[in-house]
Order: C-alpha cells, then sequence, then structure tokens
C-alpha cells in the first residue's frame, strides 16, 4: 500500500484506523525513522568509574526498555588521556547487552563522538 492510498483510506474512515487497519511499518521504514529520531533518554557517565559505568548502563537499559523506549543517548566523553576508558566500557556494554541494536556516535550539538546514540530492540 503507497501513501496515497493509506491517506485515501484514512479519509474514508474519517481520520480514524481501527488497531487492525494500521499500515504495519517495515524494517526499513522503522530503521529510517529510528535514525531520524531524537533520542527518547539520556545517561552522562561523566565521573563514574568503569564498574560504577557498567551497572548505571545495565540500569538505564533495563529501564528505557520497560518504557518500550526506541533509542537513548550515552554520554561518555571523548578521554582526556591515552584511551577513552568510559567510551570502551559503553562500546563493551553495547556488544553485550541483548536490547541494544543499532549505535553511532551522536551529532556534533548532542556530543559528537564523545555521545552513542542505540536503537533498542
Amino acid at each position: 500500500m503507497d501513501f496515497e492510498e493509506i491517506l485515501n483510506q484514512w479519509d474514508r474512515s474519517g481520520g480514524v484506523y481501527h488497531k487492525e487497519e494500521v499500515p504495519a511499518e517495515s524494517s526499513a521504514e522503522k530503521r529510517r525513522r529510528l535514525l531520524k529520531k531524537k533520542c527518547d533518554a539520556t545517561i552522562d557517565l561523566h565521573g563514574l568509574t568503569r564498574d560504577e559505568a557498567w551497572e548505571a548502563l545495565e540500569d538505564f537499559f533495563a529501564v528505557s526498555r520497560s518504557r518500550e523506549l526506541e533509542k537513548v543517548l550515552v554520554i561518555h566523553g571523548k578521554g582526556s588521556q591515552g584511551t577513552p576508558v568510559l567510551k570502551k566500557t559503553v562500546q563493551d556494554f553495547i556488544a553485550r547487552c541483548p536490547a541494544a541494536g543499532e549505535s553511532g556516535h551522536s551529532n556534533p550539538r548532542e556530543g559528537g563522538s564523545g555521545a552513542t546514540w542505540v536503537l533498542l530492540k
């Protein structure tokens, strides 16, 4: 069903859809929508140790999933010396977390390489 057909159906129904009539969103459409979407929630890990950050991420992702959020932002910073510990911790967490899907660096206004967005499964 193309967009024009959806609008015509919506017009015929008086602007009301029954749950069964709402067109299903394809996985490609959902991905495009989510990539454009602003994050539903943010956690800032600045000042935490690696272990504290891991625990905070576990709690944050559990709450985010229970609230059926779709996209979250993790602020970890860029690191001040050598290897950025929190950034690496976030990457490791995302790789192991069953609720974490696609991820990437945020735009410069949201922290650039010092923050990571994550799509939740």
